[in-house]
């Protein structure tokens, strides 16, 4: 009986042609520039969230079911 012989047994072998190492470079230090956009760009954002809680707020209120309103003329009462 003759013997299959197969060229790679496991496809992780195959493919271990494709990757040289697997130590990544040290990442890219930020520049004061870009710190500086960062967090520029979350004051905006936090500022954004602020203003609309502060408009959308008051908006929001229900009124006061035990107010009266406005005042009602006392000519109406007295009948």
């Amino acid at each position: 009986m003759g013997r299959r012989e197969e060229s790679v047994p496991f496809a992780f072998v195959a493919e271990s042609d494709h990757f040289r190492s697997n130590v990544t470079p040290p990442r890219r230090r930020s520049t004061p520039s870009e710190i500086l956009g960062r967090v520029l760009l979350g004051l905006v954002v936090i500022a954004g969230l602020v203003g609309s809680l502060l408009l959308g707020v008051p908006a929001l209120e229900t009124p006061d079911p035990l107010d009266d309103g406005p005042d009602r003329p006392t000519a109406a009462e007295s009948r």
